[in-house]
């Protein structure tokens, strides 16, 4: 966190809490929701200066309700997760790189959606993979040591037979199988956080 916000915070710590104005999308694009957007539902304009994104970056973090915030000076800004904490996107040198601009670098964990989606996690960080990056991902998913079939990845998907593992910095991550509506509790983080009542 920077050390303008711990100050900030120091100096005006009651400041209320911001709800659904940030969003994060399945993309790892940060969005800020304005009340037309909130109202319809929708997700938002994509925030591309360079600048806030960073601070944004550097100040993104999580509360012991399982909601993500990003820390604006004494004020934090829930965020709405279309997906998961973090989205992974594919990268040439270290495997996966996440919306931070953070290398993940080790995996401890991998599942496989019902919806298609692979979710990674290292300790705190819960990340979804880009669908674009998928078509760069799928080669390093072997099943029972024979290299991944779209025909086999689907039969995997409906009924998890097989030993399904991620190739990842010279390891084998085993995947498990997830019920995409069960991501949320199963990492327990909220989508939509709420202000807490009283």
């Amino acid at each position: 966190m920077d050390e303008l916000v711990k100050q900030a915070l120091a100096k005006w710590p009651n400041v209320p809490h911001c709800y659904g104005w940030l969003g994060l999308d399945a993309r790892g694009n940060w969005r800020m929701r304005d009340q037309h957007a909130q109202q319809q539902q929708l997700p938002g304009d994509k925030i591309a200066h360079v600048a806030l994104l960073n601070f944004i970056n550097r100040n993104y973090d999580h509360d012991e309700r399982g909601c993500w915030f990003f820390q604006n000076g004494p004020q934090r800004v829930y965020l709405n997760l279309e997906a998961t904490p973090y989205i992974a996107r594919s990268d040439p040198q270290h495997g996966f790189v996440l919306q931070t601009g953070v290398p993940l670098e080790q995996i401890a964990q991998a599942y496989l959606c019902d919806n298609g989606a692979l979710i990674l996690r290292q300790g705190d960080i819960v990340a979804q993979v880009d669908d674009r990056d998928m078509a760069q991902v799928l080669p390093a998913l072997q099943l029972d040591g024979q290299a991944l079939s779209d025909d086999a990845l689907l039969a995997w998907l409906e009924n998890g037979r097989g030993n399904l593992v991620l190739l990842h910095n010279g390891k084998e991550i085993a995947v498990q199988p997830l019920s995409y509506d069960a991501v949320p509790p199963t990492f327990g983080f909220q989508r939509a956080p709420q202000a807490e009542k009283g």
